[in-house]
């Protein structure tokens, strides 16, 4: 019987992928058998979108040390439950960056000369020379919403074509626009009122759903274009057939859509260009799928760097005794200093004092910046590619230890610094059970137990508030878990900490301005 891992490719690769594999291991191409009753024989399985390993799959899985991915998702596994077993869980995030730049700017040039429409002209027999009639991409100016990979690739080209290219994304810093030779605008109306052409390149959060509504397309220039290649759910549909309809948009090129397969009215309108979610459909993108995930496999299999890994990264085990605990306070203060930062960020700083300084506390700067980028990146963000994604957008990441503490025996504090601003929040875990506090956030000392959903409010420090934000929550419905208070002085400022047991509507941000904050803030750590 052979001593060599066995992997099994579940769906088609590229054959150098295969080929790479056989080298080093046991393979075997099944498409067919009934995989519950073949896992348990691997110690590696190779999939793409067409198969599903579920916990009850996983469990199955007696030998199994790593899942390949062979594309960007990993949506059809159960990641949790190959961590808890202990199974590197690989993919292929990169290979269809160029194949998705190419496509934006394919429907830019279909957008702009009318391509499509002149074609299907043509082969009706009609000869519409000036019915087609297009404009030029060079000098005109092209909005770009998202700066990740993508979007840096599209900008990249774009440039090339001799376009002006302004670009919204707060998360990237302004060396790194610097860098690429784009403008960097403060806001997302600066990006709409400037934008001849617009293309999105966002992530689709609950933040960023229907970004692109009727109140964004009333912003854009008269006449401006729109392409989406990133996530259907970007765009009102029904507000963009208005403003198609109206003139207000000229055009649009989408190759996504909020419902897919798509078949409503968009299809309908002369001057829209679709295609059926093909943005990361070529040869070259899917052949790089297979090779990368098979590079992973082998990575992993051999006891190497898995650089795609989606759950945890390596970390020995007498450190990752010591840091655990403070892994899940890392990621929560990570996202509270970025949301407190309004997502900004050109330096982040990690400070670990007391017995923390004594460990490799990398794995701790990778969780924090895993909180930080969650919901704000072209990707699904993990521990790996987290720093990946600050060094992409120009982000200056620091680690400073001190074996002393002042006042607790371990001490994490998270700085984001933009524009000369700097937000500062600090931890500690507290108790057996390792409860995460936070002990001070925006320059004052409080302590208040983190939870999922959270409130913070700045205000002059005078007699009534407590009691106008609990009017304000109830009248609303929302009940408060926990509250903590400090100032600076008596009568000077003074921030309040909430943790709440139902979400807060975001209307009541409104409310409690009105009522005299200076700032007020929900945020979901959860």
């Amino acid at each position: 019987m052979s001593e060599r891992p066995r992997v099994l490719i579940r769906e088609p690769i590229a054959a150098a992928g295969v080929e790479l594999l056989r080298r080093r291991f046991d393979v075997d191409l099944d498409q067919s058998s009934d995989l519950a009753d073949v896992i348990d024989r691997y110690d590696a399985i190779v999939i793409r979108s067409g198969t599903r390993l579920t916990a009850d799959l996983i469990e199955r899985a007696r030998r199994l040390k790593v899942i390949g991915r062979a594309g960007v998702g990993v949506d059809n596994v159960d990641v949790a439950a190959a961590t808890r077993r202990g199974i590197v869980v690989a993919n292929a995030p990169e290979s269809t960056i160029v194949s998705a730049a190419e496509h934006t700017i394919g429907l830019l040039l279909a957008l702009s000369r009318n391509i499509p429409q002149a074609h299907a002209a043509l082969k009706a027999g009609r000869w519409e020379r000036d019915l087609y009639a297009g404009i030029e991409l060079c000098d005109k100016t092209l909005g770009v919403l998202g700066l990740g990979r993508i979007g840096q690739e599209v900008a990249r080209r774009a440039l090339g074509l001799g376009m002006r290219v302004v670009g919204y994304d707060p998360f990237v810093s302004r060396e790194r626009f610097r860098e690429l030779g784009v403008e960097r605008a403060d806001t997302l109306e600066e990006v709409l009122a400037a934008s001849d052409f617009l293309t999105l390149h966002l992530p689709l959060t609950e933040e960023t759903r229907g970004l692109i509504g009727a109140a964004a397309l009333a912003r854009m220039k008269e006449g401006a274009r729109l392409v989406n290649t990133a996530r259907g759910g970007l765009v009102d549909e029904e507000a963009l057939i208005q403003a198609l309809r109206s003139g207000r948009i000229a055009a649009a090129a989408l190759d996504v859509f909020s419902q897919e397969p798509y078949t409503g009215p968009l299809l309908d309108l002369e001057n829209v260009v679709v295609t059926p979610h093909l943005a990361a459909s070529t040869r070259e993108a899917q052949d790089r799928a297979g090779v990368i995930v098979a590079e992973q496999v082998a990575a992993a299999l051999e006891g190497e760097v898995v650089t795609n890994a989606v759950n945890i990264p390596s970390v020995r085990a007498e450190d990752l005794a010591a840091l655990g605990p403070f892994i899940p306070l890392a990621i929560k203060l990570g996202r509270l200093a970025m949301e407190l930062a309004e997502g900004r960020a050109d330096r982040i700083l990690l400070r670990y004092q007391g017995e923390l300084a004594d460990y490799d506390t990398r794995l701790l700067t990778v969780a924090v910046l895993n909180g930080a980028f969650q919901g704000r990146a072209d990707q699904p963000v993990n521990y790996v590619n987290a720093p990946v994604i600050a060094a992409e957008r120009g982000i200056e990441v620091e680690e400073e230890k001190r074996r002393a503490s002042p006042r607790y025996t371990n001490l994490v504090a998270v700085s984001v610094i933009a524009d000369g601003r700097e937000v500062t929040v600090e931890g500690t875990t507290i108790g057996r059970e390792g409860r995460h506090w936070l002990v001070a956030a925006l320059g004052f000392q409080i302590e208040i137990e983190l939870d999922d959903l959270m409130a913070f409010f700045l205000y002059d420090d005078r007699p009534g508030v407590i009691g106008r934000v609990g009017s304000l929550f109830g009248n609303a419905g929302i009940n408060i878990a926990n509250m903590a208070v400090s100032r600076t002085n008596r009568g000077g400022k003074a921030l309040m900490a909430l943790s709440l047991d139902t979400p807060a509507p975001p209307e009541l941000v409104d409310r409690f301005l009105e009522a005299g904050f200076d700032d007020a803030r929900f945020i979901t750590l959860g």
